[in-house]
C-alpha cells in the first residue's frame, strides 16, 4: 500500500496514524474474541464426544424376559453343584469390583473449583503463621478459608483479590477457626503464588478442565483429593493444567500463575 506520505502534511499523517493504529486495535480484540470462543466450541464439542463415548461404554443391563426364563431349580441345584472354593472365589470378586470402579472414575471432574474474591483477610487470632479468610464465591454467605499463606503472601496483598477455591472439601476447624474451602495455590521450592482466574471472571463462576466432564462430588474424600491433586500443575506458559487440560471459566479465559511455570498446584 502506497501511501503517498512525501505528499501529506503533517496534521493528515497524524490523522492516518491514528486510523491505522484504531484498525490494529480493533483487529487485535476481534482476534482475542475469537480465540475465546474457538476455545469454548472445542470445549463443548470435547464434552459432547466425551459423553458419546461413556454412553457406548455403559454395559447393557442382562434382559428381564432371559433372567425369568431360567427355572429356579435349575440355579439352586447349580448352586449346590459348586464347590466352597468356588463359592469363595465369587465372594472375593463381588468385593473387589466397587474397588476396581472407583478407581477409573476418580478424576479431576470431582472437584468443584469455583473463582472467588477475597473481601477480608486478616491473622488467625491463635496462630501467627496462619492467616483467615473471607471469601465471596457468589453464595448468600461467604466462606471461612484458613491458610498457610501468611509467610508468602502479605496481608495487603491479598485483600479484594480474585481467586480459584476448591470448595467442596469437609470442613475442618483448624486452629479454632473452622475452615469450609482451600484457595488454590502454584508453589515452587522456594515461592508461593495465589492462582489468578481470568480477566473479567466474576464470584461463583465455575472453574473446568477442558476435556473433562464436570461432576464435582459433594463432599470430597481425602484421599480422593490427594491423589487428584497430584496431576495438578502449571505448563511452560504457566497456565493452570490437570493431566495437561486447562483450568477453564466458561467464555472468559484460563487460570495462571503470576510467574512459575512447570509447577505443583495444591
Amino acid at each position: 500500500m502506497n501511501l503517498q506520505t512525501h505528499s501529506l502534511s503533517p496534521e493528515n499523517l497524524e490523522e492516518t496514524i491514528s486510523d491505522l493504529s484504531e484498525a490494529l486495535c480493533e483487529a487485535i480484540s476481534e482476534i482475542r474474541s475469537l480465540t475465546i470462543e474457538i476455545r469454548t466450541l472445542r470445549h463443548e464439542v470435547d464434552q459432547v464426544k466425551l459423553e458419546q463415548k461413556r454412553t457406548r461404554s455403559t454395559p447393557l443391563k442382562p434382559s428381564a424376559t432371559a433372567v425369568s426364563s431360567s427355572p429356579a431349580s435349575s440355579v439352586h441345584s447349580l448352586h449346590k453343584k459348586m464347590t466352597p472354593e468356588k463359592r469363595r472365589g465369587e465372594k472375593v470378586e463381588k468385593k473387589a469390583t466397587p474397588a476396581s470402579q472407583e478407581d477409573v472414575e476418580m478424576n479431576g471432574s470431582q472437584l468443584e473449583l469455583r473463582v472467588g474474591q477475597i473481601i477480608l483477610a486478616e491473622k488467625h487470632p491463635d496462630a501467627d503463621r496462619l492467616v483467615a479468610v473471607k471469601v465471596d464465591v457468589g453464595q448468600a454467605l461467604p466462606r471461612t478459608v484458613v491458610s498457610g499463606l501468611l509467610k508468602q503472601v502479605p496481608l495487603q496483598h491479598m485483600q479484594n483479590r480474585m481467586v480459584v477455591l476448591l470448595c467442596n472439601l469437609r470442613p475442618a476447624k483448624i486452629r479454632g477457626v473452622l475452615s469450609q474451602a482451600m484457595v488454590m495455590c502454584v508453589t515452587s521450592a522456594d515461592k508461593v503464588e495465589i492462582l489468578d482466574p481470568p480477566g473479567g471472571a466474576e464470584p461463583g463462576d465455575r472453574v473446568t478442565f477442558l476435556g473433562f466432564l464436570h461432576e464435582p462430588e459433594k463432599e470430597l474424600h481425602a484421599k480422593k483429593k490427594e491423589q487428584v491433586l497430584r496431576d495438578l500443575h502449571t505448563d511452560a506458559q504457566c497456565v493452570a493444567t490437570y493431566r495437561g487440560a486447562a483450568f477453564y471459566v466458561n467464555g472468559k479465559g484460563l487460570c495462571r500463575a503470576q510467574t512459575l511455570s512447570n509447577c505443583r498446584i495444591k
